[in-house]
């Protein structure tokens, strides 16, 4: 993969020691990340109730440490960082890490058993849109992210012609892969998550307006 895509990663509090650069299913297998991922707000900067807060649920996080803020400021983005990026299943708008393969194709494996029938019948699967990047009807799959929003789970295709920077793909469970967005090459979608050093940024200008 490419070095900034890894750069962002580790930046996004992801392990990265076991990327060899062997290949793309290896490298992105040995990834791992112990905290969530929480995309940047589309309202910027946030500073009122009605904007999109950075987290779900952090203006009344912030409203609860006003005396942290008020005398030691440092203190207090740390204790919000710590308390935030964790691997939490606790909803707060957050997406998480999942790297597992996904092989609706591949036989004898468990998604096969439980996928081919449909990704066999083109009236449940519509996997176009990958293959006009891709080059392939039957594609061998990644799943990076899973989600609580839409769609909820997006993948790349190890046969992605840019091995260096594939694209991701999103579908969503109540259409799974009958309905299929193409959400740009991973280093543009990795673009999107914001860091620790990002989110107090964020509040720092909220708290000093």
């Amino acid at each position: 993969m490419k070095q900034t895509i890894l750069d962002r990663i580790h930046a996004l509090g992801g392990d990265i020691s076991g990327v060899k650069g062997n290949s793309l299913q290896e490298d992105i297998t040995t990834i791992s990340f112990n905290t969530v991922l929480y995309p940047k707000p589309e309202d910027t900067p946030w500073a009122d109730e009605e904007d999109q807060e950075p987290i779900y649920g952090l203006g009344e996080f912030v409203d609860a440490q006003q005396d942290l803020i008020n005398t030691d400021r440092q203190a207090f983005y740390d204790k919000m960082i710590t308390h935030y990026y964790v691997d939490t299943e606790e909803g707060r708008g957050q997406m998480f890490w999942t790297a597992i393969p996904f092989t609706p194709y591949q036989e004898g494996t468990a998604d096969y058993e439980e996928w081919n029938g449909d990704f066999t019948d083109e009236d449940f699967v519509n996997l176009s849109e990958i293959e006009k990047i891709v080059g392939t009807k039957q594609p061998t799959m990644i799943q990076l992210f899973y989600s609580y929003g839409f769609p909820d789970h997006y993948y790349i295709c190890l046969e992605d012609p840019k091995q260096d920077n594939p694209t991701v793909f999103g579908t969503d469970h109540e259409e799974f892969f009958s309905e299929i967005t193409n959400k740009g090459s991973l280093e543009e979608f990795m673009q999107q998550f914001m860091t620790p050093e990002e989110l107090i940024s964020i509040v720092d200008k909220a708290l000093n307006k």
